[in-house]
């Protein structure tokens, strides 16, 4: 047993043993092309494969992509493409559980892969229910008897309560994945007993997540500072009663994200000194000039896109005697060259610091490996709403799940 109270593929012989693996290889998807934005994700779950076909299991590969009627529900071959260019004898049926489906799993041999059709062609996936009742679905009545032992990798979907994620764990054996494992375990190490000082970053568009981060990790102690970018630290300094300037505040508007500012007025007044706002920001000139703005001279008519230099020394001396510090959500439009700059410097900061680094979400993680720094980062979490909802405080269904399966051994 963990010290996470779950099992992990230590303790149990796959050899032999068929397996049902839930994966998240769930991939943006470029609408032009409808190709894959990026692989990282399949490299990451080729790990838990790789060791599955080496202790000589019969791999059986679930996986959602997309949502039906979006651009992004498509078949699963681009990404069986990629995983057989790392892992051979990987196969895949266009079927989730039908007689196709049920004769690929029982000729399996040792060693071999099979991916099964996108789980989410089934309709009744996307429903969230409890364990229980999901371990009664079609899905998992159909598929359960044809394995030994299911192990859940898909942390990016451990957030949900869904038929694949927590239906099997009620009937079969169940252990954690590689990437599930390491995961919680630097989630731990970041979020429920980080060393201190512990510095979070909290930028990107998404500022309802942002705003509910901030709360958590404030709340339960997690975090000394919260520093902020993005359209939260719009809000925030709202919230301070600066005026930002039309574009800005219709922006917040039309977003939907005006009713926040009430909160975070409460937020800055519970955790004063806490919540750092930026001293200065960048925005657009004519000519598509970089011009910098401080925030005692706003309101500005045109759109904020980055904190200014000074605001970017200010973070940077409050990460010099961090020793945890976790960054989600870049702190401007880090698209754009001319609004590189905070984000960059940001990472780079983190790059070079002793302290344990921590970045997640989408955007941040293409911002890093756009600044080069990626690999200087002491983890890179693959979760979205996963890590949101960890470090909100919220429970994780897939979690408990795994729990539950480790004490139901455990007592026999």
């Amino acid at each position: 047993m963990s010290k996470l109270d779950f099992l992990t593929m230590d303790d149990y012989d796959f050899t032999g043993k068929r397996v049902l693996l839930r994966v998240d290889m769930n991939i943006p998807v470029d609408k032009a092309t409808g190709r894959l934005k990026e692989t990282a994700k399949i490299y990451e779950h080729a790990k838990t494969i790789l060791e599955l076909v080496r202790k000589k299991a019969k791999v059986v590969v679930l996986t959602h992509q997309g949502r039906p009627g979006e651009s992004d529900f498509i078949p699963l071959d681009q990404h069986v493409e990629v995983l057989s260019s790392i892992i051979s004898r990987v196969k895949y049926v266009k079927d989730l559980m039908g007689e196709e489906a049920e004769r690929s799993i029982k000729e399996l041999k040792n060693g071999e892969v099979l991916v099964l059709e996108n789980v989410r062609t089934w309709p009744e996936e996307l429903k969230e229910q409890p364990p229980e009742e999901l371990a009664k679905s079609k899905l998992v009545q159909k598929l359960a008897p044809l394995f030994d032992v299911f192990v859940n990798d898909a942390f990016g979907a451990a957030h949900r309560s869904q038929a694949s994620l927590v239906g099997f764990a009620e009937v079969l054996p169940t252990v954690a994945g590689r990437l599930m494992e390491w995961e919680l375990k630097m989630l731990v190490k970041a979020a429920s007993k980080p060393e201190r000082p512990s510095i979070y970053i909290l930028g990107g568009v998404k500022a309802e997540d942002a705003v509910e981060v901030c709360e958590g990790v404030l709340s339960r102690g997690v975090a000394d500072k919260v520093l902020t970018g993005g359209l939260i630290a719009s809000i925030f300094l709202t919230a301070k009663g600066y005026r930002l300037g039309e574009p800005n505040e219709q922006l917040i508007e039309k977003k939907g994200f005006k009713s926040m500012v009430p909160d975070a007025q409460k937020l800055l007044s519970r955790f004063e000194g806490r919540i750092v706002t930026p001293v200065d920001v960048a925005v657009e000139k004519p000519r598509g000039k970089r011009s910098e703005v401080k925030v005692g001279d706003l309101p500005v008519d045109a759109l904020i896109k980055d904190v200014g230099a000074d605001t970017i020394n200010l973070y940077k001396e409050e990460l010099k005697d961090a020793k945890t510090v976790v960054f989600s959500g870049p702190l401007g439009v880090f698209e754009e060259p001319l609004f590189m700059r905070g984000t960059e410097e940001i990472l780079k900061a983190m790059a070079n610091s002793k302290a344990f680094t921590m970045i997640g979400g989408g955007h941040t993680v293409a911002a890093a490996k756009q600044v080069g720094v990626i690999d200087s980062i002491s983890y890179t979490s693959t979760g979205g709403g996963a890590l949101t909802a960890y470090l909100t405080g919220k429970e994780l269904p897939v979690v408990t799940a795994l729990r539950k399966a480790a004490l139901r051994r455990r007592t026999g």
